[in-house]
C-alpha cells in the first residue's frame, strides 16, 4: 500500500463542485490538499505550497492547463513534479498535447473520484518504490539509479517524469523482448488503464528526445509495441 501520510496535492480546477469533490476524496485517503481556480494562482501555489503532485484542469481562466504544465516542466525546481491533467475534451489530440508538454497522466471528465484517487496512488507508487536487489540498471553510457530515482548519461543527469522513468525501467529490465502497448500501460501506469494506447507512443517519443542514444535502440514493432535492442556483449 502506498502511504499518503504527509503528501500534499494541489488541485487546480475552476469548477467549485469538482474541486470540492476531488478534495473530499483525497482527504479521505489521508492526503493534504490546497486549491487554486486559475492558472496563474496555480503556479503561485506550486512555488509557495511545494505540493507533491498537481491535479490540473485543462480549461482554466487566465492561463490554460497546457501552459501551466509547460511552465512547471520548464522550471528546474518543479520539472519532476507529477502532474495529472483533467480534461473535458476526450479528443485524442488534446490528450497527446498534454502528454507531450509533460503531463504524467490524464483523466477525462466526467470521471469517478475513486478512479482519480487510483491515478494519484499509482503515480506516488512509482516515486516511492523501495530499492531492490538490482538498484542500478545500465545500457551503455546510460545508468539508472533506482534507489535515487535518477538517470544519467555519461555522468550527466537527465530529468525524467515519473512515467518516463517507469517506462525506461521496464524497457531496461526486458531487453530484446517485444513489449505490447497494453503490457507497458499496465506495468508502468500501475492499474487497469482504459485510456488510449497512444499514451505509450507519446512517452516513448519523449524518452528518445531526452535520451538520443535510445533513438535507434528502442524499436517500434508494427501493430504490437516496442522492443529495446539487446547490446552486443
Amino acid at each position: 500500500m502506498t502511504s499518503s501520510a504527509g503528501k500534499k496535492v494541489l488541485i487546480v480546477e475552476d469548477e467549485q463542485d469538482i474541486q470540492s469533490l476531488v478534495r473530499l476524496y483525497l482527504e479521505k485517503e489521508g492526503y493534504r490538499t490546497c486549491m487554486a481556480m486559475t492558472g496563474p494562482d496555480g503556479l503561485k501555489l506550486v512555488k509557495t505550497e511545494h505540493p507533491d503532485l498537481v491535479i490540473l484542469d485543462l480549461m482554466l481562466a487566465g492561463m490554460d492547463g497546457l501552459e501551466v504544465c509547460k511552465r512547471i516542466r520548464a522550471d528546474p525546481d518543479t520539472t519532476l513534479l507529477p502532474v495529472i491533467m483533467l480534461t473535458a475534451k476526450a479528443e485524442e489530440s488534446d490528450v497527446v498535447v498534454g502528454l507531450e508538454l509533460g503531463a504524467d497522466d490524464y483523466i477525462t471528465k466526467p470521471f469517478s473520484p475513486k478512479a482519480l484517487v487510483a491515478h494519484v496512488k499509482a503515480l506516488f507508487r512509482r516515486l516511492e518504490r523501495k530499492p531492490d536487489d538490482s538498484p542500478r540498471l545500465q545500457y551503455g553510457a546510460l545508468v539508472m539509479d533506482l534507489a535515487r530515482h535518477e538517470v544519467a548519461v555519461a555522468d550527466r543527469d537527465i530529468p525524467l517524469t515519473a512515467k518516463e522513468f517507469g517506462l525506461l525501467e521496464h524497457l531496461l529490465r526486458h531487453p530484446g523482448r517485444v513489449l505490447t502497448r497494453d503490457v507497458l500501460l499496465n506495468a508502468v501506469w500501475g492499474y487497469d488503464y482504459y485510456g488510449t494506447t497512444r499514451t505509450v507512443d507519446v512517452h516513448v517519443r519523449r524518452l528518445k528526445q531526452k535520451l538520443p542514444l535510445l533513438d535507434e535502440a528502442i524499436v517500434s514493432v508494427k501493430s504490437l509495441g516496442y522492443k529495446l535492442k539487446e547490446r552486443d556483449a
